[in-house]
């Protein structure tokens, strides 16, 4: 569904991704781990298509990103949680969440049913529909975030950096959402700083340090590795 193959890319003069090789297959959980400016937001602009691969290519379900645009890829079937959240703070609960639906399937009839099910997935947000987007706490926001890309029914959903900000209560409650969602069938690139809650849901790893990818395997052996945890911690 989505594969990095042999990509570099660069901040004018100064290169991010050196010849960085991974891929996330149907019905994975991947994560990508890294310590601060390992590059795993810029892996994230690149997969968008944000950030333009220097070298080598980019394949989102089987497609050229680079021919395809960001502005295809929920069409697609792509659903974006990006760092920050990046909520409309003007906007009502409701109105972000319509703007996340309407990105895919245009306005249409089937709305208010999907609505009920990210109020459900997400208990919280049914009671903060009108509530306008940036007075919400940092964990609710980040609720909304994940709903908004969730509500069109996305095959691959990339997350970038999630727990950032959330306390550690939050982060529990976040992270066993996004293992509901991939227990029912979504494909999820997930990519984060927390090793020990990354690599605990997960089904394989990459480990990413000063912008190559320093080790890769099953999660569980990731997590267990000596080798692998002094990279990230």
């Amino acid at each position: 569904m989505l594969e990095l193959k042999d990509v570099d890319t660069a901040y004018g003069p100064v290169p991010m991704l050196r010849a960085v090789t991974m891929s996330v297959q149907p019905g994975e959980l991947v994560c990508l781990l890294g310590p601060n400016g390992a590059g795993k937001t810029t892996t994230f602009m690149t997969v968008c298509g944000v950030v333009r691969a220097q070298r080598g290519r980019v394949e989102v379900m089987g497609r050229d990103l680079a021919s395809l645009g960001t502005e295809n890829l929920a069409a697609l079937g792509v659903g974006l949680v990006p760092e920050g959240r990046r909520l409309f703070p003007s906007l009502t609960v409701q109105e972000n969440l319509r703007l996340g639906y309407d990105a895919v399937s245009g306005r249409g009839p089937d709305f208010e049913p999907q609505l009920d099910k990210m109020c459900h997935l997400f208990p919280r947000i049914r009671e903060r529909l009108r509530q306008v987007a940036g007075t919400l706490s940092g964990g609710e926001q980040a609720m909304v975030a994940l709903a908004r890309a969730l509500i069109g029914e996305p095959r691959l959903v990339i997350m970038d950096e999630p727990s950032l900000g959330l306390s550690p209560k939050l982060i529990d409650e976040y992270f066993e959402i996004t293992k509901e969602v991939h227990r029912r069938g979504t494909t999820i690139l997930l990519i984060e700083q927390n090793a020990e809650m990354g690599l605990g849901i997960a089904d394989r790893g990459y480990v990413l340090v000063k912008g190559r990818v320093a080790q890769e395997g099953p999660a569980r052996e990731l997590l267990s590795s000596k080798a692998a945890r002094s990279l990230y911690l």
